[in-house]
C-alpha cells in the first residue's frame, strides 16, 4: 500500500499540515501490515520512526522480571505511538503489539521532529498526548496497589467509561466501544483472566454492565460502577 498525502491527512495530528508538506512527507513514509501479536515497536530496535495506526488495534505492553505480560495502553485507529523519541532521541520505553490485523504508517522520526519544531500546533498536540499517557500510566500503576480485585476491575472499567464519555460525571448509560477482552484487562491489572470473568459475572447479575455484541460494552448504571470503583469493600453502597 502506497502512502499518499490524503492518507497522511486522515490522521488528526497531521491534518493541519499544508498539502505540499504532506506530499513531501508521504514519499518518506512506509505502510506495514501486522498480524495479531505482531511486534510493531520493539524497544531493543532502533527508534527511527513514529507509528500511526490506520486500521486495527494496538497495545503497549511491558514484561515483569518473571516474564509476565503487563498491558499498558491501547492505540486506536487515527492515533499514534512511539512519540517519546521525538523528545529525548534515546529509545522506545515499551513494546507495542497488534491486537488484531493492523495497518501501520511509519513516519520518519527526524522529519516529524523538524515538523513539530516548525508548527507549534503539532508540538502542542504531541506534548498533550505525551502528558496524557504519563497520567494514564501513573493511574494504571496506582490500580495495581488496590488489594480488592473487584474494585480494581471496576476502577479500570470506570476509567474506560470516562474516556468514552469525555467527562468524569456519572449519568445515563455509556458505551465502551471495542472494549478490551477479559485477558487484556487481566494483563493490565496483573490478575488472572478468571478473576476478571468473575467480576464481570457479578456486574452483569447486578445489571451494571451488558454486552451489545462483541465490539460494544454498555455501562447501564455508570453511577453504580463508580461507587464500586470507590468502595474497597465491594458493596457499592452510596
Amino acid at each position: 500500500m502506497d502512502v499518499t498525502p490524503d492518507l497522511l491527512g486522515a490522521f488528526p495530528l497531521l491534518k493541519p499540515l499544508p498539502n505540499e508538506l504532506l506530499t513531501e512527507l508521504a514519499v518518506m513514509c512506509t505502510a506495514e501490515k501486522f498480524s495479531r501479536r505482531g511486534i510493531v515497536i520493539d524497544p531493543e530496535a532502533s527508534a527511527d520512526s513514529i507509528c500511526f495506526l490506520f486500521e486495527g488495534r494496538l497495545q503497549g505492553v511491558d514484561f515483569t522480571i518473571d516474564g509476565r505480560e503487563v498491558g499498558l495502553f491501547f492505540v486506536e485507529p487515527g492515533d499514534f505511538c512511539g512519540e517519546i523519541v521525538l523528545f529525548d532521541e534515546i529509545s522506545q520505553t515499551n513494546y507495542v503489539i497488534a491486537l488484531s490485523q493492523s495497518l501501520v504508517v511509519k513516519v520518519p522520526r527526524s522529519k516529524l521532529k523538524s515538523i513539530m519544531l516548525e508548527f507549534p500546533s503539532i508540538m502542542n498536540t504531541l506534548g498533550n498526548k505525551l502528558a496524557s499517557r504519563v497520567r494514564y500510566l501513573t493511574y494504571q500503576r496506582a490500580l495495581l496497589a488496590i488489594p480488592n480485585i473487584q474494585q480494581r476491575v471496576c476502577c479500570q472499567l470506570w476509567m474506560l467509561c470516562k474516556d468514552s464519555r469525555h467527562d468524569a460525571q456519572p449519568g445515563p448509560e455509556a458505551e465502551i466501544a471495542n472494549p478490551p477482552t477479559h485477558l487484556e484487562i487481566a494483563n493490565m491489572l496483573s490478575i488472572s483472566r478468571e478473576s476478571v470473568t468473575r467480576v464481570f459475572q457479578t456486574l452483569q447479575n447486578r445489571q451494571i454492565v451488558k454486552r451489545n455484541g462483541p465490539s460494544s460494552l454498555i455501562i447501564t448504571h455508570p453511577n453504580k460502577l463508580k461507587a464500586l470503583a470507590e468502595d474497597s469493600n465491594g458493596s457499592g453502597d452510596t
